[in-house]
Order: structure tokens, then C-alpha cells, then sequence
């Protein structure tokens, strides 16, 4: 699936907290949306550095965004429910775009596990990243 398909799909299912940040889904990379977060004040902690509720943030959307992307492609439906999440917050998110992207460790039928990075200008020197644990509980065609 290339990134034209999965972007218009997604970009409708961010939720209003995610659409409040302005969390937008930037493209499509190996099948799961990259998410990106321009910096705001709304998104400011300390001074010229993201909040680290708006980085959580941003890691967790990205996180259920891939496991949406994924269950698209699978022709499954699901309502998601949080396990768990950890979040690792590696150096000071500065005042630019933050992107973030998950990647599915595991996919079970009642469970996920997706592991997520957000990085800034370089995707190999991430500013935090997350490990989630999710519950599915099956909905329409699954049922």
C-alpha cells in the first residue's frame, strides 16, 4: 500500500486531541502513517522546547495510527483499548517539527504491541520513543 493510500484513510480517524495539537498525518513510510507536530505554543513547556505531554502525545497517535493502518489492511475492525505505555524521553524536543511513527512488534487477535519513535531533523537520533501494549476488542466484521 503506498503512502497516497493509507494517508487519506487516517488523516479522517485522528482524534479531536490530536487534531487540538495539530497533529496531522504527514505521509506514509513501509505501510504505517508518519505523524507530524508542528511547534506552537500550544505545544511549548519550557521556553523553545516541546512539552512532554505534547511529545507523549504525539507518540501515542502515532502508535494507534499504525495498528489502524494495519487492521485497514487486514480488513479487521477493532475498538483499542490501552494496556500499557511507556514513553523514554531522550533529549529536549526543540521548536520545529517533531514527526513520530510506529512500528507493530506483534499483532494478535485480542492484543498489539507497537513500538513508536519521534525524532526532528535527523530519524536516527529520536528525541523519545514509547512501547504500547493494546487490547482489541473486535467490532463489526470481526465479531
Amino acid at each position: 500500500m503506498s503512502g497516497d493510500d493509507t494517508k487519506p484513510h487516517l488523516a479522517h480517524e485522528l482524534p479531536a486531541y490530536a487534531r487540538s495539537l495539530g497533529i496531522r498525518v504527514e505521509r506514509s513510510e513501509d505501510g504505517a502513517p508518519v505523524l507530524a507536530l508542528d511547534f506552537s505554543e500550544i505545544v511549548e513547556g519550557r521556553p523553545t522546547v516541546f512539552h512532554g505531554g505534547a511529545t507523549s502525545g504525539l507518540l501515542e497517535n502515532a502508535g494507534y495510527a499504525a495498528l489502524r493502518a494495519e487492521l485497514h489492511r487486514r480488513n479487521r475492525q477493532a475498538r483499542m483499548k490501552p494496556i500499557g505505555m511507556t514513553v523514554q524521553f531522550l533529549s529536549a524536543a526543540k521548536s520545529k517539527t517533531s514527526y513520530a511513527q510506529g512500528r507493530i512488534t506483534r499483532l494478535g487477535r485480542r492484543n498489539a504491541n507497537v513500538e513508536v519513535e519521534a525524532w526532528q531533523d535527523d530519524r536516527s537520533r529520536p528525541v523519545a520513543t514509547a512501547v504500547m501494549n493494546i487490547l482489541m476488542v473486535a467490532t463489526g466484521n470481526d465479531e
